[in-house]
């Protein structure tokens, strides 16, 4: 595996390439680094793959723009497709998201097929492009309730920065425990009022998680030591910028071959609020070659079920 700087043309990203043939590019999500793919980079390039892995910019060894606009959807679409470009430019690339990776890649197969000829999904289904800005609904049905919601805390700027920065191994400990397969029902308070931080009442556990190890956390911990938590929650502050470019394109479908991976544990997929969001997302996404759930998978789903992940990932891949 080697360490590139990638010239995505507005910016440098870090990425980790191994292997030769047609690219998949796996786009991670927060607060993560191209290391939540350790486990599938090796074996996708086995496969006959140029596997590649991107610090998303805001992370790691990537650039880290300041301005809050600079996280915007366009910017990111943008970044793997100069991605696609320096590494596969006579061929349109196949895509792979997690978490907030999962909307960054729908969205980047929904805009330039040209370029992307195929995408998969952890975590988040696609549900097509959303009548309202996701602040106004999460406003709404928290904020205006008195209710506490993850990503409304992560609005204003440098709050949820400072309670981050302050200790980042325990930030990631908490944050990565209260959304996996591990953690016991009610450890992600559901009383907190709007007023909470993030980490008030968030359950916290002893170290290593059955799917994560010391040298892991510690590897996480280094980076956000290094790249800080603004660029990352800069994401979260975009739903009305995003809404608005994303809008010209609502009657679109993506019409690529797709694949969705989920867990049974994941709050980020109950969280939606739909009571079928993979056949909301079969509506949107017509050539969904698979829709599978790991029982009993929280959130890290390519961590916490790597062989399972990387089989279902394989076969797909195999298939286009």
């Amino acid at each position: 595996m080697e360490e590139r700087i990638i010239d995505a043309g507005e910016v440098r990203l870090r990425a980790m390439v191994e292997g030769s043939g047609p690219l998949v590019l796996m786009v991670h999500g927060f607060p993560e680094s191209w290391y939540s793919w350790r486990h599938q980079i090796g074996a996708i390039a086995a496969a006959g793959f140029t596997a590649c892995a991107i610090d998303v910019r805001g992370y790691g060894g990537s650039d880290k723009p300041h301005a809050v606009d600079a996280y915007a959807m366009e910017r990111l679409i943008a970044d793997n497709v100069g991605v696609a470009d320096a590494l596969s430019p006579g061929a349109p690339a196949i895509l792979i998201g997690h978490d907030w990776g999962a909307p960054i890649v729908w969205n980047s197969a929904l805009i330039r097929p040209d370029r992307f000829r195929a995408v998969a999904a952890l975590s988040i289904p696609y549900q097509g492009v959303s009548p309202r800005p996701f602040a106004e609904l999460f406003d709404l049905a928290f904020t205006q309730k008195n209710r506490f919601f993850y990503q409304a805390y992560f609005q204003a700027e440098g709050v949820a920065e400072a309670e981050a920065e302050a200790d980042p191994r325990r930030f990631l400990r908490q944050f990565i425990y209260a959304l996996s397969g591990d953690v016991l029902e009610g450890s992600w308070p559901a009383d907190k009022t709007a007023d909470a931080t993030m980490l008030d009442g968030l359950a916290d556990c002893a170290m290593p998680l059955p799917w994560l190890s010391e040298a892991d956390l510690d590897y996480y911990a280094a980076e956000f030591n290094h790249s800080g938590f603004r660029g990352p929650l800069n994401r979260y502050r975009n739903h009305r910028r995003d809404w608005e470019f994303l809008t010209a394109y609502k009657d679109r479908k993506i019409e690529q071959p797709a694949l969705f991976i989920g867990g049974t544990r994941d709050l980020a997929f109950s969280m939606i609020g739909r009571s079928d969001p993979i056949e909301v997302m079969r509506r949107h996404v017509p050539n969904l070659r698979g829709a599978h759930m790991l029982e009993g998978c929280g959130h890290w789903t390519q961590q916490e079920r790597p062989e399972e992940v990387t089989k279902l990932l394989l076969d797909w891949l195999k298939s286009l």
